[in-house]
């Protein structure tokens, strides 16, 4: 690091330190030497309890293994749950508690809808993201598969009026069913207007009014021939858009152009798993749009369709509310920002013992000192009107790194001068120490915790790694229907609602990975809110707007109420072990086509991740189905191969050889990139390749099964190359 600067006791890369200098402190009270010198301070005060804490990880795998493979083969759940509990993995529960979070947002405590997470990385994205707080019902019935292409309504070329009939008549069926008129329906309206401070429609015979007047708050324009009209129901909005004069709307017998969903009512810009941030570059890159998110002035130019679009941050929407007042609703989502776990170190910053800095504590004190600027109102858009910062941390494992992640923020307010409990946590509960720990994780942030999710797949991930050596994992998709997956969703609403989590901080699901797919979305995905879920991930802003449909069809603190009578889910279910019932049994097309889903499904990933430097990318699968990827899908299949290596399902010449032939097949997936380097030209130089090849056969020693350090290292040894 001989180019890196002195910044107290710190060697600092020169991007790092100009971009904080010249970029981030202009206009915060803070000055340069006294920033450098919180860091250092938090560095060397925090580090130690880090390092001591990923030890603990260790030591613990070290010990379940050394278990696991004394009982391969003669597993007892009672033995079992009784060991975890000697070795400290499973803690005593203490006595109930409710949250005590104050100044939460409404989007998060009161409000039940859809959540966005995009890699801030790109700008576009998070850009495209943050404004998803409104979305058109019309664009995203149009251009998806919810509307059938049957009987010529196909959706692409020229404007399709029989496809476009089709999608008026779903918008005008939402409205009559969460919208219900007096008289009629709202496809028989000529005209809605606002009389005598309630909304009135005229119909082709007669006229009417809402059931429920109430769900009318307010209009644009004209009382008598307003531009929207605002309705409310379920603590969502949806807007009737006006204008005779458009396309849509002089075609329509009310003039009715659109319906405007709220939609994406938070986003989580992504710092951690849906990007490749491994060195300093990268981390001013994501640092600089989540300035620009925090100030209001990020914006990102770029050629769409041939025309040249400069894409900002959208402003509040006004409205008249219906006694005359002004009624101003946000414009934007919500956003917290998800900073990086325990686990991983980044060369950006060198501390005093020559070490890299603990990518968490960097991602803590740089993410929340932006933050700083939106606290400070330097921008008209502002993100918190509550005061608060929201942080999402990832991938921690049991109550002691959640009271970890708790005393870092306490320093990082004491440091950059903020109210105690300022920063808000968002705990993922995706590792298996946190889940079956989870009301003891809850209780160490108490006071600051607005959100807690499942996350299937890091979550079988390191349900994998953790019972590595106990025995062979059943196939990927069988997975999905053992005992703990169900468990695991319903103790995490259960234990969430136990300590008061309803009306104060989030309780939500993971994502639905199949962009494409938006019909059987709309199908599958209204179990989320009906599960109790407040919030649920959808992978698009159309995937927000199509899913803020469900929480109109539910009625999520009602469900929550109700959920409180039952019974918390099985913890012993939760500790069953997905194993094969008859590892013996595998056919051997059967573990070939298993190894040909894995491996395709992770060069697919990793190719664009070392090569490129996307770490998030919308990856065909072996049947060429569009899949959301990102590090959580790569840490599934990788272990699920190693598993299968490590139990004599598949050999290492096997998963070679299964390696080759798909990376053939994901080298014609990606033909038509223009930036893509095939791995098949050559195995021994594709560093993509032999990463990806790497992630399985060392699968077992990665720890918890992550793929960070692999995948930093050959990222970084591509960046040194080039």
């Amino acid at each position: 690091m001989s180019n890196h600067i002195d910044r107290a006791d710190l060697k600092v890369s020169p991007l790092l330190a100009d971009f904080i200098e010249s970029e981030v402190l202009p206009g915060l009270e803070i000055s340069i030497d006294a920033f450098w010198q919180s860091l250092s301070t938090v560095v060397n005060d925090l580090t130690p309890q880090n390092k001591a804490l990923l030890a603990e990880r260790h030591d613990l795998q070290r010990k379940l293994d050394t278990w696991n493979a004394a009982n391969s083969g003669q597993f007892d759940s009672s033995r079992y749950k009784e060991f975890l509990a000697e070795i400290g993995y499973l803690v005593e529960e203490g006595d109930d508690f409710d949250i005590a979070t104050t100044n939460v947002d409404d989007e998060i405590a009161r409000q039940a809808g859809p959540q966005l997470v995009v890699p801030t990385s790109n700008a576009r994205f998070a850009l495209n993201a943050t404004n998803a707080r409104w979305g058109s019902l019309y664009d995203a019935l149009y251009g998806t598969d919810v509307i059938s292409e049957d009987k010529g309504a196909h959706r692409y070329g020229p404007y399709n009026h029989v496809r476009g009939d089709k999608v008026v008549k779903f918008a005008r069926d939402l409205l009559d069913q969460y919208f219900p008129l007096t008289n009629g329906s709202h496809a028989d309206v000529t005209a809605y207007k606002v009389e005598s401070g309630a909304l009135a429609m005229n119909l082709e015979q007669g006229s009417a009014e809402l059931e429920n007047a109430q769900q009318c708050v307010g209009y644009q324009g004209d009382a008598n021939a307003p531009e929207s009209i605002l309705l409310k129901h379920n603590g969502l909005h949806i807007a009737i858009e006006i204008d005779k004069n458009s396309a849509i709307g002089k075609i329509d017998k009310a003039g009715v152009k659109d319906l405007t969903m709220e939609a994406a009512l938070t986003t989580i810009q992504d710092f951690e798993d849906s990007v490749a941030a491994v060195d300093a570059d990268d981390k001013v890159g994501v640092y600089r749009n989540w300035l620009g998110l925090m100030k209001g002035n990020l914006s990102e130019t770029f050629t769409k369709g041939g025309h040249v679009t400069t894409r900002s941050l959208l402003s509040d929407k006004s409205y008249t509310a219906l006694d005359g007042s002004e009624l101003t609703l946000h414009g934007r989502s919500l956003l917290f920002c998800r900073n990086v776990g325990h686990l991983m170190s980044n060369p950006a910053v060198i501390d005093r013992n020559g070490d890299e800095i603990q990518e968490g504590i960097m991602d803590a004190m740089i993410s929340v000192l932006i933050a700083k600027h939106d606290l400070q109102g330097n921008s008209t858009l502002k993100n918190s009107r509550k005061g608060s910062v929201y942080i999402v941390k990832p991938k921690m494992h049991g109550p002691k790194e959640v009271e970890f992640a708790n005393t870092m923020f306490n320093r990082v307010e004491d440091e950059l001068g903020l109210a105690r409990h300022t920063v808000k946590i968002g705990v993922m509960d995706e590792e298996r120490r946190t889940t079956v720990n989870l009301k003891e994780c809850i209780r160490q942030v108490k006071d600051r915790v607005v959100f807690i999710n499942t996350g299937f797949l890091d979550r079988t991930g390191d349900e994998i790694h953790t019972s590595m050596l106990l025995g062979a994992m059943a196939p990927k998709a069988d997975i999905k229907k053992q005992p703990w997956i169900s468990a695991y969703e319903d103790w995490n609403v259960d234990v969430g609602l136990q300590c008061g989590l309803a009306g104060k901080a989030q309780i939500g699901k993971g994502m639905w990975a199949m962009p494409d797919e938006m019909s059987d979305m709309l199908e599958q995905k209204v179990g989320h809110p009906k599960s109790g879920a407040s919030t649920a991930w959808v992978p698009s802003p159309n995937g927000a707007t199509l899913h803020a449909m469900h929480y109109h069809q539910v009625d999520v603190f009602s469900v929550q109420a109700a959920l409180k009578a039952r019974a918390r889910a099985s913890l012993d279910d939760i500790l069953t072990i997905p194993l094969s019932n008859d590892p013996s049994g595998f056919s051997a097309d059967e573990i070939q086509s298993e190894l040909d889903n894995n491996a395709q499904g992770i060069l697919g990933y990793v190719v664009r991740w070392i090569d490129q430097g996307v770490g998030c990318s919308k990856v065909p699968d072996i049947n060429n189905v569009g899949l959301m990827e990102d590090r959580a899908t790569l840490r599934i299949s990788s272990q699920h191969i190693a598993n299968w290596l490590e139990h004599g399902i598949t050999d290492e010449a096997q998963i070679q050889t299964t390696f080759q032939r798909m990376a053939g097949v994901v080298d014609a997936q990606n033909s038509g990139d223009s930036l893509y380097k095939p791995m098949s030209a050559n195995f021994e130089t594709s560093l993509a390749y032999q990463a990806a090849l790497e992630l399985c056969l060392r699968g077992k020693d990665q720890p918890n099964g992550y793929t960070e350090p692999l995948l930093h290292q050959y990222r970084l040894r591509l960046k040194a190359a080039s």
